[in-house]
Parts: structure tokens; sequence; C-alpha cells
């Protein structure tokens, strides 16, 4: 008289769902012969005074203080790094706070909020995300000395303005 019910009613497919009601998921665990150096700052966590080396990703969900030389650095938004990081590539959901320079890429989520001296070689933002500071592109220094500059009005060469007046 009653059938055995043989399928869970409970889903366990979220992709119908929207992105910002599915639940987060945690970082790809790396393939075999792939870039082992993962490091995972939980949540709960806090990592103070360190210096971060030897680490091809840094996955910060909690508040990292630190410094770092590394290839991948990624924000979850619930994540903060305060310090100075190179990196090759950049991804901030969260917080980031200090010196930043991502060689290759820098991408500011909506959520994202970036603050301090930050250099990159390709910017994305998205709407909703924020940047202040420093900013500009790797490599894009601003001269130390200003150029020796003729008075305005001038229409003689600096050189020649100095010997003249």
């Amino acid at each position: 008289m009653f059938k055995k019910q043989t399928e869970s009613p409970i889903r366990t497919d979220n992709s119908t769902q929207p992105a910002a009601l599915q639940p987060r998921r945690s970082p790809p665990i790396p393939e075999p012969g792939g870039p082992a150096g993962r490091l995972t700052v939980g949540p709960d966590i806090r990592l103070k005074s360190a210096a971060i080396e030897d680490c091809d990703t840094l996955y910060v969900e909690g508040r990292v203080e630190a410094s770092m030389d590394s290839r991948v650095l990624q924000i979850e938004q619930s994540g903060t790094f305060v310090g100075a990081a190179k990196i090759d590539e950049a991804e901030i959901h969260g917080h980031f706070e200090g010196d930043l320079t991502a060689r290759e890429r820098l991408v500011i989520h909506k959520t994202g909020k970036v603050t301090g001296t930050i250099r990159y070689g390709r910017l994305t933002i998205e709407e909703g995300g924020e940047v202040a500071g420093d900013i500009a592109a790797a490599g894009s220094e601003l001269p130390a000395t200003k150029p020796n500059l003729a008075p305005v009005g001038n229409d003689k060469p600096a050189e020649s303005a100095k010997s003249a007046g």
C-alpha cells in the first residue's frame, strides 16, 4: 500500500538559484602536478605579522596582516588583507589595505574595496567596487624631480630662458 520513496525530497543542485543565493564554494583543490602551494585563511582565522613566501595562491576569508610575494591573491567578501602584496593576479571581493602590486591583472568585484598604493598590469573594476589611493599602471612611476620648464608665455626653451633671465 505504501510506496518506498527512493528519491530525496531535498535538492542539492543549486544551479537554478540566482548566484547571490547559491552557497559560496571553496576554491578548487589543485590538480596533481599543478601548483600545490595554496594557503587558505578561513573566515574565523586571523593571521598577523606574517611574511608569506613560496605560496602559489593565498585564499583569504578571514583577516591577514602580512607581506607576500606570490602568484595569486583571492580575497573573499568576508576577507581582509592588510599589508604589502606583490602578486601576478588578484581577485578582490573583500577588503585590501596597503601596498598592492598586481603584475598581470587586478580585478575588484562589486563588493571589493582596495585602498593604498596600487599598481597593476590590467585593471577591472565591477560597478560598485571601490578603489582609493595612489593608483597607477605598473611601470608608470612618477618622475622623482620636476622637469625644468620655462615660465608660461615664454617661447624660448627652458635652457635659453635661464640664460636670458
